[in-house]
């Protein structure tokens, strides 16, 4: 990949509890990778079981980035997430070897993929009036027109791809700037390029049952006792955003007498059900990202079908 053109990635994200790790690791075997974390918790050390970190196993398998890079004292951004991801995804790339974002904090995923500058929201006229010209006309016709508009996005992106050549050229026609320009990152190195797949349950109510089931198995292998190290560190606080992750914040409040195991199961529970939501909601306005029923047959095979056809390894 030559120099001037943006890496490319991709990011496995979509709902809490839908699989994205185990799913990460198993393409791991079949395609060259390696792994950056997208998760806003992963990257405290000692909270280790309430996030589902990967296993140290899975770690020396697979390369991992971004897991356990601060101290819970610490905060981190969406805006440092950026920088360091994108560092991290143009030194994988540099190995040849693609780079996998996976977690589920869609916030980094924005402020990597478009920047912390919002781009505008989707007009349905222009995508009905581009879907209609691309259906007639052919995309690689559009993706000649938008090479006219903004050449290095047309470099990146295939011509066989209407989704990505729709958004580009309807950003330009709605801001009058090329979408390379608007995702520009802080230090002039280009944004990676992101094909961004969403694991999505086909039933809400069998990710709340896998939700529940997930929760018992963190407190049998010990999560109540990783929060209580935490707590008697002394130096740590509940309001931190280390500790306000799902989860943490409901044990550390059983812990410190607000209510019963009872109460506290509940409230964990319902807190990362309310998270899920809350990533559905997110998801259903992000238009460049892909979504994908989990699980369902045949998932892990079609996913690697998909990223071969988009991914070009760098020489």
């Amino acid at each position: 990949m030559s120099a001037e053109l943006a890496p490319q990635c991709l990011c496995l994200t979509g709902l809490t509890a839908c699989g994205k790790t185990d799913l990460a690791l198993r393409i791991a075997e079949h395609i060259p990778l390696e792994i950056v974390s997208m998760d806003s918790a992963m990257v405290y050390r000692g909270m280790d079981i309430g996030t589902a970190k990967p296993t140290p196993a899975a770690r020396a398998a697979v390369p991992h980035h971004l897991i356990d890079i601060l101290d819970p004292r610490e905060t981190y951004s969406a805006g440092r997430f950026a920088r360091d991801a994108g560092a991290a995804i143009r030194q994988i790339t540099a190995r040849g070897r693609l780079p996998l974002l996976v977690g589920g904090t869609l916030l980094y995923l924005r402020a990597l993929r478009d920047g912390l500058a919002a781009l505008p929201d989707a007009d349905l006229a222009i995508r009905t009036r581009l879907d209609a010209e691309g259906a007639a006309l052919g995309w690689p016709a559009l993706h000649r027109r938008l090479q006219e508009v903004d050449a290095a996005a047309a470099s990146r992106i295939a011509p066989t791809d209407p989704q990505r050549i729709q958004r580009a050229l309807e950003v330009h026609e709605i801001t009058g700037r090329p979408l390379t320009e608007l995702q520009g990152s802080e230090d002039g190195s280009p944004r990676p390029q992101v094909l961004a797949i969403a694991l999505v349950p086909a039933e809400r109510a069998a990710l709340a049952a896998r939700i529940e089931r997930r929760f018992d198995a963190m407190v049998d292998e010990g999560f109540v006792a990783e929060v209580a190290t935490l707590r008697a560190r002394g130096d740590l606080r509940p309001d931190l955003p280390s500790m306000r992750a799902v989860g943490y914040r409901q044990v550390w409040a059983h812990l410190d007498g607000e209510y019963d195991w009872t109460e506290a199961r509940r409230r964990a529970i319902v807190a990362t059900r309310q998270l899920a939501k809350r990533q559905m909601t997110w998801l259903r306005r992000d238009h460049d990202c892909e979504r994908w029923i989990a699980p369902s047959p045949g998932l892990e095979e079609r996913i690697i079908e998909r990223i071969s056809s988009q991914w070009v390894p760098s020489s």
